[in-house]
């Protein structure tokens, strides 16, 4: 089975790969073999290891997205100034590449003032406009690095970065939290700690010791704390954006879990959120970059 192209996007822990057929995947892939697992000279080993049964002997486009693109990816791909479309330039020609294939690297955005970069989220913003003519709105793409992009007229505008979910990991991990956070979920937990401190969120670094103490002095459970740290650290950030999404049109890019987190927040306060799977929007927005690929050639 030989693919009409690839679909490759490479995060800092994973990488995933679809063999295409136009718009449709025939197959995929994927490993743990993520940018921050490869050297600069182990990212082509990395990737024919997964795709190698599809190679034949012509070579084949691959696609691909994200921090693949960074300064210690594959190659550096040149980030483009907003405002601009999402995908304002045709991926990044990796030079070099086994003679199977002809690799690219969709570019990310970048921001001046205030200064903020993206790499992976531009790709999906282009596939979730790809279906959706003339939308105008924000979309929330939550993740270790959360994004928050104001787009119109199919262009960004601009966007703010959170790390929210990276000091989730390290505050859950590695702080004194780590011996009261524990696994389990509590829905009513989550809301009222979100609702909480996007009122208050001077209060921040006060409820986040009060965790602590509530197990030390009351023994609350582990699973009630780790919803109410995730509280928090939302309800902080949704605090943070609210000109961003408080009567605006918006949507989420996401895995389901997350996505579904951050709507429940977001709708505790009104906000009308529309969701998207982010697998989906990503292999939109390949094959826009693919289709500008072939109209460059």
């Amino acid at each position: 089975m030989k693919p009409e192209w690839i679909a490759v996007d490479w995060g800092t822990s994973h990488l995933r790969v679809w063999a295409m057929q136009g718009d449709a995947a025939l197959d995929q892939a994927q490993s743990d073999k993520g940018m921050a697992r490869v050297g600069r000279d182990g990212f082509q080993t990395a990737l024919l290891e997964l795709i190698e049964g599809w190679l034949g002997n012509t070579p084949v486009d691959v696609i691909a997205c994200g921090m693949v693109g960074a300064r210690q990816g594959w190659v550096e791909a040149p980030y483009s100034a907003v405002p601009c479309p999402p995908t304002p330039v045709a991926p990044f020609r990796v030079p070099g590449t086994d003679s199977r294939i002809r690799a690219f690297v969709v570019p990310g955005l970048k921001q001046t003032t205030p200064p903020d970069v993206m790499r992976g989220e531009e790709t999906q913003i282009a596939g979730f406009l790809a279906h959706r003519s003339n939308w105008d709105g924000v979309i929330c793409l939550p993740g270790t690095h959360t994004k928050w992009v104001q787009v119109s007229a199919n262009e960004v505008i601009s966007f703010r970065t959170f790390m929210t979910g990276e000091m989730f990991d390290l505050l859950s991990g590695q702080s004194v939290l780590q011996h009261s956070v524990g696994d389990g979920w509590d829905d009513a937990a989550f809301a009222e700690a979100a609702a909480d401190v996007l009122s208050k969120p001077e209060q921040l670094a006060a409820r986040l010791f009060g965790l602590r103490a509530a197990d030390l002095l009351q023994g609350q459970d582990g699973a009630t704390a780790k919803a109410q740290l995730s509280g928090f650290l939302i309800g902080a950030e949704l605090a943070a954006t609210r000109p961003y999404w408080l009567g605006q049109q918006l949507a989420i890019i996401g895995a389901k879990g997350l996505s579904d987190i951050y709507a429940k927040a977001l709708q505790h306060q009104g906000a009308f959120v529309e969701t998207a799977n982010s697998t989906e929007c990503t292999l939109a927005g390949l094959r826009h970059a693919h289709n500008q690929t072939r109209q460059t050639a």
